[in-house]
């Protein structure tokens, strides 16, 4: 029995009638009236009376009938809910997005994707890059946003993004405060409020401090940006964020500086999980992205 069958017997149920159902469902009456027959010797039961001028059903037919508008009507919902699928009307995308970005670099993407497909659902993450690459890997994550991309793809397809370089906070009273820029080597015996070991700009900051002969002094570890400035804005430490960030701090006791020499950058891009099938959604949102890629 297949779905084709189903539709032909409710036709004929509800006319009582092959000619006219024929005629319904634009098919020759000896077609419609040999699947009636195939079906009825599939199931092993008669459906219909034939009488001299129109059919009735028998308690087989009515019980098939019973269930096959349930059947129809579960077949309409879901051939509605595929086309909604592929028109982008539904659906949802899982997105891991590390804490230390926050909105300063997603939220122009996020609004644009929303106000062009408002019933997908942006089910939104926030873990390190490293765990991100996991999810992404093991399939729990559709795509994520990362620090830095891998340089050996491996299971992904990447896009990069944008290349923001890290600039130096520090309070205001730090001596450090009233040079234009900094050198790494000038940060050689300051205290680091640093991002935890789960994210790659940790050991981007720490391999860059070591290339200029030093381990830096790390008091305090955090995934979130706020906290690491209100540490700082505490006299703890000093700290690296990307530029965007940085300039939007709106903290007089806080500031910032650049380099003059550009060594770490955040290298952030977007990855999903290679020779895999990508739903309507979230291949959308792929290309939509990389129009901002700068």
């Amino acid at each position: 029995m297949d779905i084709r069958q189903i539709e032909y017997f409710a036709e004929v149920a509800k006319q009582l009638n092959v000619t006219r159902a024929a005629s319904i469902l634009h098919i020759s009456q000896p077609s419609l009236s040999k699947t009636i027959k195939n079906l009825e010797a599939e199931l092993g039961a008669p459906l219909f009376y034939r009488g001299a001028n129109q059919l009735d059903l028998t308690d087989a037919g009515q019980a098939l009938l019973v269930n096959a508008k349930n059947v129809l009507h579960a077949f309409e919902n879901l051939t509605s809910e595929l086309n909604d699928v592929i028109d982008l009307k539904k659906g949802e995308i899982k997105i891991g997005i590390p804490p230390i970005i926050g909105a300063a670099f997603f939220s122009k993407l996020i609004s644009q994707y929303k106000e062009a497909y408002p019933s997908i659902e942006l089910i939104l993450t926030e873990v390190g890059s490293n765990k991100i690459k996991h999810g992404v890997d093991e399939g729990t994550l559709d795509i994520g946003l990362v620090c830095n991309v891998p340089i050996r793809k491996g299971n992904f397809e990447t896009v990069k993004l944008l290349k923001d370089p890290l600039m130096l906070i520090m309070h205001k009273d730090n001596p450090l405060a009233k040079k234009d820029t900094i050198d790494f080597s000038h940060i050689k015996k300051e205290a680091f409020i640093l991002y935890r070991n789960d994210f790659s700009l940790h050991d981007s900051i720490i391999e860059a401090c070591e290339k200029h002969g030093f381990y830096p002094n790390i008091v305090c570890e955090s995934s979130q940006k706020d906290f690491m400035v209100e540490m700082v804005e505490a006299k703890l430490g000093v700290a690296l964020l990307p530029s965007k960030i940085c300039n939007q701090i709106n903290n007089e006791k806080i500031i910032a500086i650049p380099f003059n020499r550009p060594i770490v950058n955040l290298e952030l891009g977007m990855i999903w999980r290679k020779n895999t099938y990508l739903p309507f959604a979230v291949r959308e949102f792929i290309a939509m992205s990389e129009s901002f890629a700068v």
